[in-house]
């Protein structure tokens, strides 16, 4: 991939599991958008450690954000309804 390059992804994801927003090892990205269809929290975690930090109660999404992300240093995103739901986050490659 080159920088600049739009990075993208979509998953339904099960209840009580994540979506993780991770460039691969060497890739530094800064995502923009993520858009979630039910209620979720979003993590920044490192492979160890995690931070929750902020969280919604229905569907919506988190927009115009500049989330810094690298291998160790990643996004991750809780789908915390009963059912599973379709996550989806899009911004672009940065290294």
């Amino acid at each position: 991939m080159v920088v600049g390059d739009v990075k993208k992804g979509i998953a339904t994801v099960t209840a009580g599991n994540f979506m993780d927003i991770q460039p691969s090892a060497g890739e530094e990205w800064t995502i923009h958008n993520i858009f979630h269809e039910a209620e979720v929290e979003l993590y920044v975690s490192n492979g160890t450690l995690s931070i929750l930090f902020d969280s919604e109660t229905q569907l919506g999404a988190w927009l115009r954000h500049a989330f810094d992300l690298a291998n160790d240093f990643y996004l991750r995103v809780k789908n915390v309804n009963a059912a599973s739901k379709v996550i989806a986050y899009c911004g672009k490659q940065t290294k």
